[in-house]
C-alpha cells in the first residue's frame, strides 16, 4: 500500500458518500497531488495509434511519459487498467451546454441575444457551472466542450470549457477563439406549418435575398478592417474591435451553413479576408471535399443521427458523411446536437460513423485530436502524449459502443474527477424505492 493505492480505494475516497448525496454536493476536484501512474491499459492515444499493456505517467496535470516501460515511484497513485480502455478525453465541438438547461424552459436558456451583429457577445461569461447537464457528460467521457452562442447573424464568440469548474473564470480553458456566422439560407425550406401557425413567409427569390445578405456582412467586416487600420478613432465601436481576432487570426470564423451553394459562399469568405475558417454543419461537404481539401477548410458534422437535408440526398448520407470526409482528406470533428441528450451520445455518434465505413480509430480521432486541432488548442489536449494536459478517460469496454462502455474513471488536468450525476441518482433512488436492489 506504501507503494501503490488500491483503484477502488481510490475513487471510493474521493467520491465518499456522494450516492446519497445531492449534485449540488459534489464538487470540483482538487489540484493533482503527487505523481499518479495509470498501468497495464490499452492505450488508444486518439492519434491512430493503440498501445497494449501500457502505462501513462502524470505529474502536475501533465502527462510525463507513455509507454511500456514505466515503473510507479513510491507512494505514487496507481490506477491498474488492466482489461480496461485507456482514451483522450473527448471534446464536444459544439455545444450549448451551460447556457440553455432546460430546451423548453425560457428561464433557463441564455444562448441568444438580441439582434443580428453581435460579434462582442462573449459566450463564456454567460456558461453556467452549475448545470445539472455538464455532470452527464463526463459519465460518458465528455471533458471538454466549446460553448456557442446562437441567433442572430453573427452571434458573439465561442469559448471551450473543461467540465470540472467552480466558475467560468474557472472552466476557461481556450477563452473567446471562434466567431460564429450564421450563413443566411440559399435555398428554399418552405414552412409547411407557416399557415396553421399564421406565419407569414418572405416572398420573393430566397437565394437572391440570401446573397444580399452575405454581401451585407462581408461589408461590415470591410468596415471592420478599414476600422483597425485607423490611427484614431471619433467614437469606438464594440462590434468592430470585437472581430479583429480575425484578421489577426488568433481566433477562427465558424459558418454554420449546409448546402454546396452556402458552402462556396463561406468558402468566399477565407478568399476575400483570408481568414481561418471552420463549417459547422455543411450536411452536404462531401460534394465539394476537394475543394474544401484545397482550400484547408475544416468541418465540424452537426448531428449524424438525422435526415439529409435536401429531399434528394440519401437517406443515409449523415452516416456516410464522416468515411467519405475521411477518405478525401478533409479535417473533421464529430458531434452530438441532440437536443434530448445533449452531447452525451458523442462517442456513440462516433461509433455509428465505424458501422458506415471509419476505423474505430479514426471515429475516436474524430472526437479528440481532430476536435482539438479544429478548436485550436491541440498542442495541449486530444491525445495521449507526454507534455499535453492528463485529460484521460478510463472505460471498461469500448467507448464508442453503449453496449459495453463503463466510465471507471475520469481525469480533467491531472485531478481525478467525480462521476456522480443526476441521472444516476435518480436511478438509484428509484431501484431503492421499489427493493431492486
Amino acid at each position: 500500500m506504501n507503494m501503490k493505492k488500491s483503484f477502488i480505494y481510490l475513487i471510493s475516497s474521493l467520491l465518499f458518500g456522494t450516492a446519497a448525496l445531492a449534485q449540488e454536493s459534489v464538487y470540483p476536484a482538487k489540484k493533482q497531488d503527487g505523481p499518479v501512474y495509470i498501468i497495464n491499459g490499452t492505450i488508444h492515444l486518439g492519434n491512430g495509434q493503440v498501445l497494449t499493456n501500457a502505462s501513462v505517467e502524470i505529474k502536475d496535470g501533465k502527462i510525463t511519459a507513455v509507454g511500456s516501460n514505466i515503473t510507479p515511484t513510491a507512494g505514487a497513485t496507481v490506477a491498474d487498467a488492466k482489461g480496461k480502455h485507456v482514451y483522450p478525453g473527448l471534446i464536444l465541438a459544439q455545444s450549448n451546454l451551460g447556457l440553455v438547461e432546460v430546451n423548453s424552459v425560457r428561464a433557463t436558456a441564455d444562448a441568444v441575444e438580441i439582434g443580428e451583429y453581435n460579434p462582442s457577445v462573449r459566450s463564456l461569461v454567460a456558461y453556467n457551472t452549475d448545470s445539472k447537464v455538464i455532470n452527464t457528460l463526463k459519465t460518458n467521457g465528455i471533458t471538454h466542450a466549446n460553448i456557442v452562442p446562437q441567433g442572430g447573424t453573427i452571434s458573439g464568440s465561442s469559448s471551450v470549457v473543461q467540465l470540472d469548474a467552480w466558475n467560468w473564470e474557472d472552466a476557461a480553458y481556450a477563452a473567446d477563439n471562434g466567431i460564429h456566422l450564421n450563413l443566411p439560407s440559399l435555398y428554399s425550406r418552405p414552412n409547411p406549418y407557416a399557415a396553421f401557425m399564421g406565419i407569414r413567409e418572405p416572398q420573393g427569390d430566397p437565394v437572391k435575398r440570401g446573397l444580399e445578405q452575405i454581401e451585407e456582412i462581408k461589408q461590415f467586416l470591410r468596415v471592420a478592417k478599414a476600422y483597425a487600420a485607423e490611427a484614431a478613432h471619433e467614437s469606438r465601436n464594440l462590434k468592430f474591435e470585437a472581430v479583429q481576432g480575425l484578421f489577426s487570426k488568433k481566433q477562427k470564423l465558424y459558418i454554420h451553413c449546409d448546402v454546396v451553394r452556402e458552402i462556396l459562399a463561406a468558402i468566399d469568405f477565407k478568399t476575400e479576408f483570408g481568414f481561418d475558417i471552420v463549417l459547422v454543419g455543411a450536411s452536404e461537404s462531401v460534394q465539394v471535399a476537394d475543394l474544401l481539401k484545397k482550400n484547408d477548410i475544416p468541418v465540424i458534422l452537426s448531428q449524424m443521427h438525422a435526415l439529409p437535408t435536401l429531399a434528394d440526398d440519401g437517406v443515409d448520407l449523415p452516416y456516410q458523411t464522416p468515411a467519405l470526409l475521411q477518405k478525401a482528406g478533409v479535417l473533421f470533428a464529430i458531434n452530438d446536437e441532440d437536443g434530448q441528450h445533449r452531447g452525451k451520445n458523442l462517442p456513440f455518434n462516433a461509433g455509428t460513423a465505424v458501422a458506415y465505413g471509419l476505423t474505430k480509430e479514426q471515429a475516436l480521432s474524430a472526437i479528440t485530436l481532430n476536435a482539438a486541432k479544429i478548436l485550436g488548442i491541440a498542442d495541449r489536449t486530444g491525445s495521449i502524449e507526454a507534455g499535453k494536459d492528463a485529460n484521460i478517460v478510463i472505460s471498461e469496454g469500448d467507448i464508442l459502443d453503449m453496449r459495453s462502455s463503463n466510465i471507471s474513471m475520469v481525469m480533467i488536468g491531472g485531478r481525478i474527477v467525480s462521476l456522480t450525476d443526476k441521472h444516476k441518482q435518480l436511478y438509484d433512488r428509484y431501484i431503492y424505492k421499489y427493493g431492486l436492489k
